[in-house]
């Protein structure tokens, strides 16, 4: 293994801060970039995840927005496409918490999303 690649691996498991905006569905490094309710420390591997869930509601909602937008009085259904949603949701807030900080998760906690 040639030296930048230990060194990559390596790094691949460093924890560092991050900045998040659950609402927007970021993820930041600078705490200037944007607004940010939760500040978690994670690793590459963790951060990435974390993205990918975002980036699965952002489909989802969109799809059941979509869904409703063309079937608005149909409920057959709406528990499926809720469901999923949900669950996306709950994996987001649960990566959050565990990789928040003690004040991430007494926000959370206070805000009974945890």
């Amino acid at each position: 293994m040639r030296h930048d690649e230990a060194h990559a691996n390596a790094d691949a498991g460093e924890r560092r801060r991050y900045y998040v905006s659950a609402a927007s569905g970021q993820v930041l490094e600078d705490p200037e970039a944007a607004a940010y309710e939760l500040v978690i420390e994670a690793n590459d591997d963790e951060v990435n995840k974390l993205k990918e869930l975002f980036g699965e509601y952002s489909s989802m909602d969109e799809a059941e927005a979509f869904h409703f937008l063309r079937h608005p009085y149909e409920t057959s259904d709406d528990r499926a496409i809720t469901a999923g949603t949900d669950t996306i949701i709950n994996q987001i807030y649960g990566m959050l918490y565990d990789l928040g900080t003690e004040e991430t998760k007494q926000f959370l906690h206070d805000s009974r999303i945890r």
